[in-house]
């Protein structure tokens, strides 16, 4: 049999705007094609789609704020510079200090901070009017950010306490263990700090956006295809349902920008001590 053609979500989304209950179409549920986009235009034979540009728009706009807000500093600061030292005194005290410590954890702050703001505002875009995407949704997104910090911490491991010391610190030796499950423990912790972690670290941030873009593109599309006759009442509902969602992607939006910078200073923290 010919394999259909991949549907894109700029596809899906003409379809949907056309189809109601009762008009003889039927619901099309969300699925993989709603993160699928077409390219928008190509620069030097480098395709440009939605994703790729509200990444690029987000990350001008984080390092435009930053800037205006700190560009000239002053004692007595104004808005900006008042919004953008709260963020930046939140995560360097709330999340660096409260897990590295202040002197070891001081040179990763600006790392630690352009993370969170980073992670954060692309997840914002999943409820911003147009965009309506969360990049991190896109697994090579958090994959992206999970290898940067791997190639911090797993360096300074071994900086910090050389070959020997560095496969101590990722197979969790300990000479008190008994001589038989010693080594089933090491293998373990071994795969565990340095295959599986950086994995998961990824997939904790793409799971939730995936699944909270999801659930807000099926009660949006709910409501527009229920908007007819009797439906209309169920569409209400979903309506209802669709603000809801709204309200709870905002929390875990920012939830999952924080426990991915605080997994980051856990990881490089537990690079800077012996036992951990």
């Amino acid at each position: 049999m010919q394999k259909e053609p991949a549907v894109s979500a700029d596809q899906m989304l003409a379809f949907e705007t056309d189809c109601h209950l009762f008009s003889g179409c039927g619901f099309e549920a969300p699925g993989l094609h709603s993160f699928v986009f077409e390219p928008m235009f190509s620069i030097g034979g480098f395709d440009f789609n939605k994703p790729i540009l509200l990444a690029l728009v987000g990350t001008f706009a984080i390092v435009a704020f930053f800037w205006a807000a700190f560009s000239k500093p002053k004692l007595v600061p104004g808005k900006l510079q008042m919004i953008g030292e709260a963020g930046y005194d939140f995560i360097r005290r709330g999340v660096v200090y409260e897990t590295i410590g202040k002197k070891e954890g001081e040179k990763y702050v600006p790392l630690v901070v352009a993370l969170f703001f980073f992670v954060w505002v692309m997840n914002l875009w999943s409820v911003i009017p147009l965009a309506q995407f969360p990049v991190t949704s896109i697994f090579s997104i958090p994959l992206g950010l999970a290898l940067l910090v791997y190639l911090v911490w797993v360096p300074l491991t071994f900086k910090r306490h050389g070959f020997v010391g560095a496969f101590k610190n990722f197979t969790g030796y300990d000479p008190s263990l008994p001589g038989g499950v010693r080594p089933l423990v090491m293998v373990i912790e071994f795969f565990s700090n340095l295959l599986v972690r950086p994995f998961t670290h990824a997939v904790r941030l793409f799971a939730n956006m995936f699944a909270g873009h999801m659930l807000l593109v099926l009660f949006t599309i709910a409501t527009w295809y229920m908007l007819n006759g009797i439906g209309i009442a169920y569409s209400a509902v979903s309506f209802v349902m669709t603000i809801v969602m709204v309200a709870f992607e905002l929390f875990i939006q920012l939830i999952q920008a924080y426990v991915f910078v605080l997994l980051t200073c856990t990881y490089i923290q537990g690079a800077l001590v012996e036992e951990h």
